[in-house]
């Protein structure tokens, strides 16, 4: 049976010829959930990573009872652009051998930072499709990479933590959070925090989605994104970018029309985006209150510490009056 005969009778037209789904959002492959024992691939498809900090992630990875493998160019640096790690081609080549190799059951992203589109744009999609479903880690920059897996490969990921940094070495919660949603994802079905609260009201049903706002909307209109928000439920968080910034990439997905038939938004952390927490609120109830669909504050993912790990590309239900998403189905299968 051909890819896309596969993916039709999944719900799918072939994801090369549409270039993202064009209805809403179909729930994705789910990738088995790791057990000990399980080989995983740390690889660095964006910014370089300490040394000592990706020494710590081993460790810890390998406490877990997993055996890790490091990419052959995961300790690398551009000779020239020093906050890329490596060469784009030898960055694309550890992610889509991670992807490709047999027995290789997860691949961590060790940093988020800079250089995903780049990566994204040298994969060979359709080489990867001819490989099993396999967990997906990260956040930030690894947005992009989220997204093109979902529109090309069909595969539902994990928002968590990137191993290689603060977010992660150091951060007990965040590592049992991340843990328990990759061995025993039954168990984490329902996503709160303890200051969550409504930003617009309301009940919604649709597929878990998104992750850092500047990635999305410098991925708007190009190769391995999405065409449409519609029938997602889409998560939200960024860091270091000021309100007008942030008024800015909002008001261009919604004038783009990326934002219609959307479902409900979930926003997270806005770490370090002056002036201030209560403004950006204030921006964001301005902008989203219009599309007339549920918008949650408050849940603690992305730049944050004890962040909360999300699986993508999974049916769920947002409810503001309890300030839950619950998955109908665990993120892995």
């Amino acid at each position: 049976m051909s890819d896309a005969t596969a993916e039709v009778r999944n719900g799918r037209e072939p994801a090369r010829d549409r270039g993202g789904p064009p209805h809403g959002v179909p729930p994705l492959i789910r990738p088995p959930r790791l057990r000990k024992g399980a080989r995983v691939r740390l690889v660095a498809p964006c910014s370089p990573i300490p040394p000592a900090q990706l020494d710590a992630a081993v460790e810890i990875l390998t406490d877990w009872g997993l055996c890790v493998e490091l990419a052959p160019h995961v300790r690398e640096r551009h000779p020239r652009l020093p906050y890329l790690a490596g060469e784009d081609s030898t960055r694309a080549m550890d992610l889509q051998e991670a992807w490709c190799a047999p027995g290789v059951d997860a691949i961590f992203c060790v940093r988020g930072g800079d250089g995903a589109h780049r990566t994204v744009d040298l994969l060979d999609f359709d080489a990867m499709r001819a490989a099993p479903a396999k967990v997906l880690i990260g956040f930030s920059d690894i947005t992009a990479l989220h997204e093109a897996f979902a529109v090309e490969l069909g595969v539902a990921t994990v928002h968590g933590p990137v191993v290689g940094s603060k977010y992660f070495v150091g951060d007990s919660k965040a590592q049992r959070e991340l843990h328990t949603t990759l061995f025993s994802p039954e168990r984490r079905m329902v996503l709160t925090s303890p200051g969550a609260h409504a930003l617009v009201p309301g009940r919604a049903e649709g597929v878990t989605f998104g992750g850092n706002l500047s990635l999305l909307n410098d991925g708007l209109a190009t190769p391995h994104s999405r065409l449409s928000a519609a029938g997602g439920i889409l998560v939200l968080e960024d860091i270091n970018e000021d309100v007008a910034r942030l008024d800015r990439m909002l008001t261009h997905l919604i004038r783009t029309g990326w934002m219609d038939g959307v479902t409900g938004i979930v926003l997270g952390t806005w770490t370090d985006c002056p002036p201030d927490l209560g403004t950006i609120a204030d921006l964001m109830r301005d902008r989203l209150e219009r599309l007339d669909v549920p918008v949650l504050w408050g849940l603690e993912f992305g730049h944050c510490a004890a962040q909360l790990t999300i699986p993508l590309g999974v049916p769920a239900v947002l409810d503001t009056k309890t300030a839950t998403v619950e998955l109908t189905v665990p993120g892995l299968a």
